[in-house]
């Protein structure tokens, strides 16, 4: 099972100390996309059905995953179809934010004021 714990970890032991480098100490952070999809890859593998296999070719990249059907059932029986799946780094963000009719005023009229730090919250 894949989680953004271990990802974080597996990162950390490749790099080795940080103390190259002190400043990412306090200011490294973790994407919104990854942090969604480890919810979501888990709730994928949780939820596939036994005709579609997923594979993660690289475990620390979750956003490139490769998804294989195999119809048992219909036209398509026997077949055997590839889907190549990478998530933009936007993932959820792009058609999440509306800002034409946020729920949220105060933090559309915050995007409005200051976008350059709008990804930095």
């Amino acid at each position: 099972m894949l989680t953004l714990a271990s990802k974080l970890k597996r990162d950390d032991g490749v790099r080795g100390p940080r103390a190259s480098n002190p400043a990412s100490d306090s200011t490294r952070r973790v994407s919104v996309r990854d942090k969604l999809l480890v919810k979501e890859v888990a709730e994928l593998e949780a939820n596939l059905p036994c005709t579609c296999k997923v594979n993660f070719p690289d475990p620390n990249k979750l956003h490139y995953f490769q998804l294989t059907v195999i119809p048992d059932e219909g036209y398509y029986q026997g077949g055997k179809f590839q889907f190549e799946i990478e998530v933009p780094d936007a993932y959820n963000m792009v058609d999440l934010l509306n800002f034409d009719d946020p729920l949220n005023i105060e933090a559309a009229e915050h995007h409005l004021r200051d976008k350059v730090s709008q990804w930095f919250i």
